[in-house]
């Protein structure tokens, strides 16, 4: 199984959605359906990275967002800059928001959902749950709105962690899986119903904190 279809049919370049920029850093809003950084194989080289490196040539990425899923990213100027974003995220300086469509309406209809990821390499890029060795995965959501079938709601998502596909996976795990989610088991949709929409993070070099949002088309 590939995370990607058997044809990669990246988004038209209209140009860059530049949420903020500043001689250290870059926060641009990816589209769905962009890889984040280069894929394996010469037909899977368009990626928001190359489209921001043509503009910006300092331009290093920091964190990523699978191919389905919009909204921020985080670009360093430089590899210093880099260094530092890193750290931000690594020790947890930096908070995240998501918004996203899902199956059925959560109850409660706030919490965590805390379990523990790996990936389940026979059948990558899936991740599973694994209470074993998986490794600790913390997610805290809040209902926002019960959509107007009310078969699916509209959620926000607080990754107090990083891992990957977590998101996904944590809300098909406790039933509620993301609307358009192929490989998890969501509803059919035009996309993955799943966007970044808000980042706070102190400024590498003022230490100011900064607060980026973008909305989603969903």
């Amino acid at each position: 199984m590939s995370l990607l279809p058997d044809t990669y049919c990246p988004p038209p370049d209209n140009g860059l959605d530049l949420v903020y920029h500043d001689a250290a850093l870059l926060v641009v809003n990816k589209p769905a359906g962009l890889l984040a950084v280069p894929g394996r194989g010469e037909d899977k080289q368009d990626c928001l990275s190359a489209r921001v490196q043509h503009v910006f040539a300092d331009a290093l990425i920091v964190h990523r967002l699978d191919m389905a899923t919009s909204g921020l990213i985080v670009f360093a100027r430089g590899a210093d800059m880099q260094r530092e974003l890193s750290r931000l995220f690594r020790e947890r300086l930096v908070s995240k928001r998501y918004i996203a469509i899902v199956s059925g309406v959560p109850d409660p209809a706030s919490g965590e959902i805390d379990l523990p990821i790996i990936a389940d390499w026979p059948n990558r890029p899936l991740h599973k749950v694994d209470h074993q060795i998986g490794k600790p995965s913390l997610t805290r959501y809040r209902l926002a709105e019960l959509q107007a079938t009310a078969t699916t709601s509209r959620v926000e998502l607080e990754p107090v962690t990083g891992r990957s596909h977590q998101l996904r996976l944590h809300l098909a795990a406790i039933g509620h899986p993301i609307v358009g989610d192929v490989l998890y088991g969501g509803e059919t949709a035009t996309r993955l119903m799943l966007h970044a929409c808000d980042l706070s993070f102190p400024h590498p070099l003022t230490r100011e904190t900064l607060v980026l949002s973008s909305s989603p088309s969903f």
